[in-house]
């Protein structure tokens, strides 16, 4: 693995950002700015692209990203949950400085953002999908947004803040209209920057009609330690809800609309939303494994009950990825019929990894590596040699400085991210030597406590608050599915307070602290009464 040399932010070192993004702004530039294409999905874990290698799913189109292009191998995000995490990557500032700090609170979008930058030096800017921030999204000149979460099948988007319902599946649909405007409602005289994001594969996993059967005749083997008993952690992964055989749901979940015990789930509701032939389509999809299994059920043993339920969930969500893969493809297959590929940055990123069985869950907000690391693959052929791989520490926190370097366009003081333009290029080695964490939504669904962590290439130390008081410290190298908390391990003791001070030291750098902490619990907890 590639070693990286610890920069110091301009700003430790008394030297503003600006000052030596100006001095680089100096040198020769490009004749055009490039165009931007940032694709981001929703809880897309890294695990099931297959350029990572883990054997899950095939991911073609996405992979030539990485072929062609760039593969970060330790990209991570500073809050894993799906609004902060996209206000994060919109105003390049952690979740605490932004305000969104949980689903519940509002977004404030008068604050700066990169498109509003962007638009304002000339791009031409549209957010297309998802983005489940609420309010009429500002820095673009088209936006079509699902309301919140979306629904997959006949969705309703805000079209510049006006509700129109569109048939059809909503991977699709959104495919369409960002081809659409590339094609048709773009000025082709200036670049442009468009976020093209997807619902899928969020929770709960509809696949696409022509997908509804994609794997019936696979069996998956989970994770090694899908039946995780949490022996050697604390409190919190003990106490979580997201378990795929205890918390998924029978019917949101399962598709079930009769659960094995006779009693209806209520999904036939979700199923109102479907168009005739849509429901046929699904429930001749569903309905003879459905039934098959509840015969049969009552014989089984909770062992086979557990990985039937994990079937189902894994089988659902790969079909998601690939309708997103798909269009992945079209857009590529554009770019290159347009000839514009060669001046267009397209960046394939998820808001936060997502656990495909690990550790018995679903789901993600937790510190551990499959939520808080996330797929990113990067293509830009003027700059990006073909096959890079980048072990980096890179968070989402750097989008917005970096797409701004690279558009020649000044950075904010106040954007604590940096751009990785030179690191994927291969010009600097120099780099963060570790990562900052916070997670605030607890008493929530899932119950995942709120804890904030520092992450090195092989350490990880975090630390749960409010209900409980624990620390856990994981070595990403000896336990890379962090199984053991050595936090309490003299063995390590040394480590453990490099990393306390390396926790410290960030806390300070971004303006983070325990009275922050509490002024944000207290106003959860007046919201949620």
């Amino acid at each position: 693995m590639k070693r990286y040399n610890l920069i110091i932010p301009a700003k430790w070192a008394g030297i503003s950002s600006l000052a030596l993004l100006g001095a680089c702004q100096n040198q020769e530039k490009e004749p055009q700015q490039p165009n931007i294409i940032f694709i981001m999905s929703d809880d897309h874990a890294y695990q099931a692209i297959s350029a990572y290698g883990y054997g899950l799913n095939e991911t073609p189109n996405i992979d030539r990203l990485a072929e062609e292009g760039a593969l970060f191998s330790r990209s991570t995000v500073t809050n894993s949950i799906s609004a902060p995490s996209r206000a994060v990557l919109l105003t390049g500032k952690h979740s605490f400085v932004n305000g969104k700090v949980d689903n519940n609170r509002p977004f404030d979008w008068n604050q700066p953002n990169f498109p509003k930058l962007m638009q304002a030096n000339g791009y031409q800017t549209a957010m297309i999908g998802k983005i489940h921030l609420d309010g009429i999204p500002q820095g673009f000149d088209f936006s079509m947004v699902l309301p919140g979460q979306g629904q997959y099948y006949n969705p309703d988007f805000l079209i510049d803040g006006e509700r129109v319902r569109k048939e059809g599946y909503c991977t699709e649909i959104i495919t369409e209209t960002t081809l659409d405007w590339l094609k048709n409602k773009r000025d082709p005289n200036k670049p442009f920057c468009v976020l093209y994001h997807q619902k899928a594969p969020h929770r709960n996993w509809q696949p696409a009609p022509k997908y509804l059967t994609l794997y019936d005749d696979v069996t998956f083997e989970p994770p090694a330690n899908f039946f995780d008993n949490y022996e050697d952690r604390g409190r919190a992964a003990k106490e979580q809800e997201m378990q795929v055989h205890g918390h998924a749901m029978w019917g949101h979940d399962f598709k079930m609309i009769v659960d094995p015990y006779g009693d209806s789930t209520g999904f036939h509701h979700e199923l109102n939303r479907f168009n005739d032939k849509q429901r046929e389509d699904w429930l001749a999809a569903y309905t003879p494994e459905n039934e098959e299994f509840k015969a049969k059920y009552h014989s089984l043993t909770d062992k086979e009950i557990a990985l039937w339920k994990y079937n189902r969930y894994i089988k659902d969500y790969l079909r998601t990825i690939k309708s997103i893969d798909d269009g992945v493809g079209e857009l590529l297959d554009y770019l290159e019929e347009a000839g514009l590929a060669e001046n267009t940055i397209v960046v394939y990123t998820s808001d936060q990894g997502f656990y495909l069985g690990e550790h018995g869950w679903f789901d993600k907000r937790f510190m551990y590596e499959e939520s808080f690391r996330t797929p990113l693959l990067m293509r830009y052929p003027k700059e990006i040699k073909s096959g890079t791989v980048i072990d980096a520490l890179v968070q989402n926190l750097d989008f917005a400085p970096t797409f701004l370097d690279y558009a020649g366009i000044e950075v904010p003081e106040e954007m604590q991210g940096e751009s990785f333009r030179q690191v994927v290029a291969g010009k600097t080695d120099k780099w963060r030597d570790a990562v900052y964490y916070t997670y605030y939504e607890f008493p929530s669904v899932h119950m995942v406590k709120r804890h904030y962590g520092v992450a090195t290439e092989r350490y990880k130390l975090m630390h749960f608050y409010y209900d409980i008081d624990e620390w856990e410290m994981y070595d990403l190298e000896t336990d890379p599915m962090e199984m053991r908390n050595i936090y309490d391990d003299p063995a390590y003791a040394e480590v453990r307070d490099m990393l306390h001070k390396r926790l410290e030291e960030l806390r300070v750098y971004y303006g983070d602290s325990n009275e922050l902490n509490e002024k944000f619990l207290k106003e959860y907890l007046e919201h949620q009464n």
